[in-house]
């Protein structure tokens, strides 16, 4: 990220020592000829998954678990599950997210050519299938043809065998079970065909993958965070030493697609020889890390090997760290320092914390971020775990941060976060608070209006891509005048807003 007005501006305060966050700054607009609908808005949340919008569900037990990882991989993001929950329930969670979408079927299942269609149609009763295509394969689990709807629909003999009436393998489209989902899907485009049998060099089914699956996946106006396979993607938090690895250990099989090592000090012994362990047990699974909040600190995780590096220490809505330890940057600044310490590197950096609307976001990503995660904002959607219920006349969730005395209590993962993992219960010294958030209905509907921000704020700057937004953008300080000038003054709200509730 080549910018030299972003250089020149942190360059000026650094020499005032002074730091910025998000209600601090504002961008100028550019001259512009890209329209919000015409901005491309993919990014890469680590150094192998790539994100269709620019936004992450943080590991909080109450914002993110397999309904929340379901509906943000839907809509082109990535949900964390959070680690207030055994091992094993944890690997549960991710299970539900991958077999959610099945955009390759592993193991179809199949019939052999001798095979009656009466007895296909028995079967087919007896165990409860809903789907009619089948492989007709031999002994060896060669393909020799494909049954699908139409061959049983135009079957007037239901004595005839599976071989009377198949598409026989010669006619068949197919493919190497090296080929990944959205090549298949291309592929079934343009042959008109429903079906791709996947066959290796003898002829042996290997797997299958149906067109109608396919387009839920990859038909214009889906943008589902999907694996090679069609699969939605998903990470997990895991925390340090051996608890992550007994984790990870469990996710590994449920085909987690990223380990996130979440503590309160990302640049710590114990983070850094997890990232080394991690990386050497599983060199295929992305690991991001953190929290930090400076360029040496970020240098360090990537060093060992982080595919991704979180910054923001103490800038959540819910987190007291600042306050309780003294310790913490101004996340605009932390940001960008973190940003320019990591570029050429290939690792992105995530904004985590201290975002209360798009247009933060928008300033997150201008200054280095590639994607951003959210808490409180995601926290009162249908999606996020817990009851909606009344509080004097309006509708709420529970919300609170990890390092509350309620989380850290409750879970042994809050303790550790924290640096607490064997502080009797009495003594625990929190980090957080405990509150509550407005119901904001689906989480699709929430990211739509969070999306639609970002795409304004690119299309003011002139910035198709967020890449561009990164060169191009410039930043200034405002007043406290100014910021109240930027929020809606000297009115009475009669109507809400979808995307604004006020000054937090």
């Amino acid at each position: 990220m080549s910018n030299p007005q972003l250089h020149a501006f942190f360059e000026k305060l650094s020499a005032q020592g002074l730091m910025v966050t998000y209600d601090d700054v504002r961008l100028r607009t550019k001259h512009s000829e890209v329209l919000p609908s015409q901005t491309d808005v993919r990014t890469r949340f680590s150094r192998r998954i790539t994100l269709n919008i620019p936004i992450v569900s943080s590991p909080m037990d109450t914002v993110t678990t397999s309904a929340m990882a379901i509906g943000m991989a839907e809509a082109g993001g990535i949900g964390i599950i959070h680690r207030g929950l055994s091992p094993e329930a944890q690997a549960k969670e991710v299970a539900r997210v991958k077999h959610h979408l099945n955009g390759r079927i592993k193991t179809p299942i199949t019939v052999r050519a001798d095979m009656q269609v009466e007895e296909i149609i028995s079967m087919r009763e007896e165990k409860g299938y809903s789907f009619h295509t089948l492989p007709v394969v031999d002994d060896k689990q060669k393909v020799i043809g494909l049954l699908t709807r139409n061959d049983f629909d135009f079957c007037t003999d239901p004595t005839k065998e599976a071989r009377a009436i198949m598409t026989p393998f010669a006619d068949l489209t197919k493919a190497s079970p090296e080929i990944e989902a959205r090549e298949a899907y291309e592929l079934l485009l343009s042959s008109k065909k429903k079906v791709l049998p996947l066959v290796d060099k003898d002829g042996t089914l290997a797997g299958m993958y149906i067109f109608s699956d396919l387009k839920r996946i990859f038909s214009q106006g889906n943008e589902c965070t999907v694996d090679a396979e069609g699969q939605l993607v998903v990470g997990a938090a895991v925390g340090v030493g051996e608890g992550a690895l007994k984790r990870a250990e469990l996710l590994a099989i449920e085909k987690c697609d990223v380990f996130h090592i979440d503590t309160a000090h990302g640049d710590s012994k114990a983070v850094i020889d997890t990232i080394v362990s991690l990386k050497k047990k599983y060199p295929a699974v992305d690991v991001a890390a953190g929290n930090v909040s400076s360029g040496v600190s970020a240098k360090h995780l990537t060093d060992v090997g982080a595919d991704a590096v979180l910054v923001g220490q103490g800038p959540g809505s819910i987190c007291t760290t600042r306050i309780v330890a003294g310790v913490g940057v101004p996340q605009v600044s932390a940001m960008y320092e973190c940003a320019q310490a990591l570029e050429g590197s290939g690792v992105p950096v995530i904004a985590d914390g201290g975002i209360n609307n798009s247009g933060d976001m928008v300033i997150a990503l201008a200054v280095g971020a590639s994607s951003v995660m959210l808490g409180r904002l995601l926290a009162g959607t249908e999606e996020a775990p817990g009851e909606t219920r009344f509080f004097q006349g309006m509708q709420i969730k529970d919300y609170r941060g990890m390092g509350s005395l309620g989380a850290m209590r409750a879970n042994a993962s809050s303790r550790e976060r924290y640096g607490q993992a064997h502080t009797a219960s009495v003594k625990l010294v929190p980090e957080g608070i405990e509150g509550i958030v407005p119901y904001k209905g689906s989480v699709k509907s929430v990211l739509d209006q969070y999306v639609g921000g970002i795409r304004a704020g690119m299309g003011y700057n002139g910035a198709k891509t967020i890449a561009n937004l990164q060169q191009v953008a410039e930043l200034f300080r405002i007043s406290t005048a100014g910021l109240t000038e930027s929020h809606p003054h000297d009115v009475h709200l009669t109507a809400q807003a979808p995307n604004y509730h006020g000054r937090v």
